[in-house]
């Protein structure tokens, strides 16, 4: 068994028993960078020290340091720039760096997109009932000028489109969960990742036309309930609504494969 180290005064402990694993420098340097990141203590944008500034700070060679800079760039926490203008500036973390490692997961698995889809009808619902507990005159008046922005577009299939997802993640921005935003950013990026290119090659159809008129409907209808406080028609309804889409978007094989590279 392998366990992490853990330092007191400078020195490694690990439970007795058990193999010490040392991290490599490489690792330290980029776990102290990425928790000032996180932390807020390095805003997005901002440059990094020079390399010459952080091989002193950390009494590390220039491999090492750049051993570091690629880790954080493989999570998006920063970019790096080569040449006499180059360096590194710091990215904040987002949830689209999560979609891609929880889709390539889900695809190792075999996951099928219905599954992924099933999730989503299973949390979904219960955060639009979150928000009509929660609603605020603010948050109110912010789901109204959205679903006007849709009628507005609804000639539009590609912006009607772009709205329609946008409705759905305003649901999930309102209801004050981090953790949720974070994990339904994840299911919708993959969803949208999985079914995007066979839906915009749908945007002309009837089908798609009358499925869209609908949903602009249901969505001033959550509306009505969000503003009436009632979270279970709101629950009910939106469960409803996830499903028929679900039925729309998997036409074909519902069972084949996530699919993210093609």
């Amino acid at each position: 068994m392998t366990a992490d180290l853990e330092l007191s005064n400078g020195r490694p402990v690990a439970p007795v028993g058990q193999q010490v694993r040392v991290p490599k420098m490489a690792e330290l340097v980029a776990t102290h960078l990425r928790r000032q990141i996180v932390r807020g203590e390095l805003a997005e944008g901002a440059a990094l020290p020079t390399e010459a500034a952080l091989m002193q700070q950390f009494q590390v060679s220039r491999p090492t340091l750049r051993e570091a800079f690629r880790v954080l760039e493989s999570e998006s926490l920063i970019t790096v720039r080569r040449g006499a203008r180059g360096g590194a500036r710091v990215q904040l973390p987002n949830s689209d760096v999560a979609a891609r490692y929880a889709g390539l997961i889900l695809e190792h698995r075999g996951t099928t997109v219905a599954d992924v889809y099933e999730a989503r009808i299973v949390i979904e619902p219960q955060a639009v009932g979150l928000v009509a507990r929660r609603r605020t005159a603010a948050g109110l008046k912010t789901l109204r000028a959205a679903v006007e922005e849709h009628d507005a577009l609804a000639e539009d299939p590609h912006a009607s489109m772009r709205a329609h997802t946008a409705f759905h993640s305003l649901l999930i921005e309102l209801t004050g969960n981090q953790t949720l935003r974070v994990l339904m950013g994840i299911v919708e990026e993959i969803i949208s990742s999985a079914v995007w290119p066979r839906v915009e090659a749908d945007t002309q159809s009837a089908t798609r036309a009358t499925a869209s008129r609908k949903g602009i409907r249901v969505h001033h209808k959550v509306v009505d309930l969000i503003e009436a406080r009632d979270d279970a028609a709101a629950e009910k309804l939106w469960r409803k609504h996830l499903a028929e889409a679900r039925d729309y978007l998997l036409q074909g094989d519902p069972t084949a494969p996530l699919n993210l590279f093609d």
